[in-house]
């Protein structure tokens, strides 16, 4: 099933010469990539975004209570 959109953008690659579809094609091929990548880190971050958000109150809370350390990041 096609869209109108898929159908107009199949029809303006076809004009062009062999060469520049390839081009179009490689390029449309590295932005859905990036659209992939996007929406998995999307749903990842949702997924633990209440985790963060907990992790980061803890944080504070031992920040105020003056349990929190200093980072040495000579020793990581």
């Amino acid at each position: 099933m096609s869209s109108t959109a898929i159908t107009t953008i199949v029809k303006m690659l076809e004009s062009l010469p062999i060469e520049v579809q390839d081009r179009v094609a490689e390029h449309l091929r590295e932005y859905l990539d990036d659209l992939q990548d996007e929406r998995q880190w999307n749903q990842s971050f949702q997924r633990t975004q209440s985790k963060l958000i907990a992790a980061a109150r803890q944080a504070k809370q031992e920040i105020a209570e003056g349990q929190a350390t200093a980072m040495n990041h000579d020793q990581l």
